[in-house]
């Protein structure tokens, strides 16, 4: 039944018709009237005279008097600009909020007069709910019918009705409202329950002078790689998450922002990193998970596909290179101005920038042009954006106030001194798709408001040619760049009041001198903006993670292989895509230093323990480690002592080289002058004297005589004593010594000697000798020394 109401036309005469909304209206204007008229000749108002209802879904209705509201949406209104041989084809919803079931509903189109300017659409669209007088009378013959609709309940319809049957006399901007009325138990009467407005642009012939818009296409991401790559050969990236994996996927966000643009007249503005992301995900790469760990990425043909869409699409357009990683400009001339070297990182995001797209997209591209957030701007915003080297800078006009009061919307390009010129973004057109746009009613609303609002601007000054700039959200949803790309090829198919130009023309174009060129002191710049900027203490941190970076860099043997990773890391600390975000703004840059921090620590002193040294002279050894995947080569080890008389260090500064995955012990020579002890540390540094890593301290003591002397005295003492004992025993045994001064003995008579000898050795002396008796002995002798085999008895000395 709904599904046939849908198209339905309404059945009723169309006299019948026009009497039955004359006393519509008539009834709905008594109350205005009555207060109109004197009290007394008043005429009496109905008991249940109907009340206007709320049309504007997008705010809280005001209730009936029987506490029902109708809430009109429009999901379609094509084309959204008609030729005098189109049919307008308006569908939509109606939705009964209220209590009561309305019965015997009717959906009419009322389309109003022109409007003159764009602050009278403005106006318009503020306006809720239906105003008698106000809101034109309903369209005849071109209704369609909902008959009944119960509470709570929601009913499509489709309005078709030729564009020659609306009643479009004049060129210029149509209010368009869609009603809903019916009966309800308290009221049974027809009344207007709620009504739905937008704007239909009518333009029957081409301008003399079209208005030239420059539409950007931002190609924008947040930042996904992390600084941490595997420690493989190919150095395997590591992404934060799989959020680009879904993006670059068929129908994720940047995929559809490639295919919808690919046809349109824009200029694509680029962050080369997104392009430098997708790119690393062609090769092997690994996702982190939520757990801390990483699983292998699966995106490879994905990420091909889209940069080959991506290169492709931009053939024809121009293209716009931001400095890498898009950085937050603003956030650095308010807040970074006063760290060391934070103004060279947009110098070298710049370089990079250019080294990316080059290398990836094979397009010509500019960096000439500087996009702070949501282009507001003030003198410093400008001084640092223009650093870097580029002569334009995109600004929103809600940062410049055109004193003389403009009837017009001026041209884009003013120049601001200095050989900078500023490109004026138009704020209305600019934010016209702002919001959620997920439902088709919020789209189709925001499609209209813009072209009608290109046409409002051609109609100003119809013999003025001027170039003007839409500029919208860094990064728009899927539902946002539907309704963008909508929009512009509605445009440049009914291109009778605007043509499309690149961003450069438009900011090379002829300055409007009636515009305003002056630029907002710094506190001009808005607050709302100013409170999500990076605070000074991120640029602090980017400060020292980038110094240490560069020292680490300066001992590498194979620098660029961590060059890559953590310099980009900390161009994307810097990113804009971290406002609103300062939470994990701060634990990004706390993961690149940790990260950073970690990798130095691996190349250590190892401790030592207490050692001595014996002897006036040593070799002291200290071993470094290095667990890098890569030699280091740039350190020096420094040695000192405590105590300078009692050790003395030789070459106390060596270079240091170590191979990846090794450890060298570096020696040192010492001279001891005193015995005693000393503490002697061990210190890393660069080649420009800075400490590298901890210190290594250990206690040396320094001895004069060493142990092994000590041994060989003492077994030289032993082997003294041992032959003093041995002497000792055997003098012991021999008995005493005749004394040679002594008188020899005179002989007896009776003895008479049968032998007598003189021994020259003893002078004469006489040996009294038993012959036969010492010929026994000496036969005893030999027959002892035979049975031992010829061995002297033990303590015994034998002459030779």
């Amino acid at each position: 039944m709904a599904e046939a109401a849908e198209k339905q036309h309404t059945q009723t005469a169309p006299t019948t018709r026009r009497l039955r909304r004359a006393a519509v209206a008539v009834l709905t204007a008594a109350p205005l009237l009555g207060g109109l008229l004197p009290a007394a000749a008043a005429a009496p108002q109905p008991a249940t005279a109907p009340v206007t209802a709320p049309g504007d879904a997008t705010r809280a209705p005001a209730a009936p008097q029987d506490g029902g509201a109708v809430e009109v949406e429009l999901t379609e209104l094509t084309p959204a600009v008609p030729d005098e041989d189109d049919t307008l084809t308006i569908s939509g919803t109606v939705t009964n909020n209220g209590r009561s079931r309305i019965t015997e509903g009717v959906v009419d189109l009322r389309v109003g007069a022109t409007l003159d300017s764009r602050s009278a659409m403005n106006q318009a669209a503020e306006r809720t709910g239906f105003t008698p007088g106000v809101d034109p009378a309903a369209l005849d013959d071109h209704a369609a019918k909902v008959p009944e609709l119960a509470p709570g309940v929601t009913r499509p319809f489709t309005l078709e009705v030729p564009v020659e049957d609306l009643g479009l006399e004049s060129s210029g901007i149509h209010e368009l409202g869609v009603s809903y009325s019916g009966h309800t138990p308290s009221q049974p009467f027809e009344q207007i329950l709620g009504i739905q407005r937008t704007f239909l642009p009518w333009q029957t012939s081409e301008m003399d002078k079209r208005t030239r818009f420059t539409y950007l296409w931002p190609l924008i991401s947040s930042s996904h790689l992390t600084a941490r790559t595997e420690a493989d050969e190919q150095q395997t990236p590591i992404f934060r998450s799989d959020d680009l994996e879904e993006a670059i996927a068929p129908g994720g966000r940047l995929q559809q922002m490639v295919q919808l643009g690919k046809d349109l007249p824009v200029t694509w503005v680029v962050d080369p990193d997104l392009l430098a992301s997708v790119h690393a995900m062609t090769q092997p790469y690994e996702v982190r998970t939520e757990e801390g760990e990483t699983k292998p990425g699966k995106a490879q043909a994905t990420a091909r596909q889209w940069l080959s869409d991506l290169t492709k699409a931009v053939e024809e357009d121009e293209v716009v290179a931001l400095p890498f990683a898009d950085p937050d400009v603003a956030s650095l001339a308010h807040r970074g101005q006063a760290v060391p070297d934070a103004l060279s990182r947009l110098r070298s995001a710049t370089t990079l920038a250019q080294k990316t797209v080059g290398n990836i997209l094979y397009t010509d591209f500019s960096t000439d042009f500087a996009w702070p957030v949501e282009g507001a701007v003030d003198t410093s915003v400008v001084d640092v954006a223009t650093s870097a080297g580029a002569d334009h800078v995109i600004a929103s006009s809600e940062s410049f106030s055109d004193t003389r009061n403009l009837p017009y919307t001026p041209a884009a390009a003013r120049p601001i001194g200095g050989g900078t010129t500023a490109v004026v973004a138009d704020q209305g057109l600019s934010e016209a798709f702002e919001g959620d746009l997920t439902h088709a009613g919020a789209s189709t609303l925001a499609v209209q408001k813009f072209v009608a609002h290109t046409l409002a601007i051609g109609m100003q000054v119809p013999g003025k040619q001027r170039s003007v700039l839409v500029a919208p959200q860094r990064r728009p949803t899927v539902s946002q760049a539907r309704a963008m790309a909508e929009a512009i090829e509605a445009l440049d198919t009914h291109d009778r009041w605007a043509q499309p130009a690149d961003l450069t023309e438009t900011a090379n174009a002829r300055p409007d001198p009636s515009a305003d060129r002056s630029v907002p002191r710094p506190g001009g710049y808005p607050d709302r903006l100013r409170e999500n900027e990076l605070p000074t203490e991120a640029f602090r941190q980017i400060h020292a993670t980038q110094g240490t970076l560069e020292d680490f860099l300066e001992i590498l043997a194979e620098p660029d292989r961590l060059r890559a990773p953590v310099g980009t890391a900390t161009d994307r600390a810097l990113s804009t895509s971290w406002r609103g975000h300062p939470g994990a703004a701060r634990d990004y840059r706390e993961s690149v230093q940790d990260y950073l921090v970690g990798l130095t620590r691996q190349i250590e002193l190892i401790d030592k323990s207490d050692l001595t040294l014996s002897g006036r002279s040593a070799t002291l050894p200290v071993t470094v480690q290095n667990n890098l995947a890569q030699k280091v080569d740039g350190l020096t080890l420094h040695l000192t002592s405590s105590r300078s008389i009692g050790l003395r260090i030789e070459d106390r500064m060596q270079p240091v080289v170590v191979d990846g995955g090794h450890s060298q012990s570096i020696k040192f020579d010492t001279t001891a002058k005193a015995n005693g002890r000393t503490t002697v540390t061990a210190q890393l540094f660069t080649k420009d004297g800075k400490p590298w890593g901890d210190p290594v301290s250990f206690q040396v003591k320094v001895t004069s005589i060493t142990s092994t002397v000590l041994l060989v005295i003492a077994a030289g003492v032993g082997l003294v004593v041992l032959a003093g004992i041995r002497m000792y025993t055997q003098r012991k045994r021999r008995g005493p010594a005749a004394d040679p001064d002594a008188p020899l003995p005179e002989p007896s008579g009776d003895d008479e000697p049968s032998h007598s000898h003189e021994n020259p050795e003893t002078h004469g002396t006489q040996v009294p000798d038993d012959a036969e008796q010492a010929g026994e002995r000496e036969q005893d002798t030999r027959k002892t020394d035979a049975e031992n085999g010829g061995r002297t008895g033990t303590g015994e000395k034998v002459d030779r």
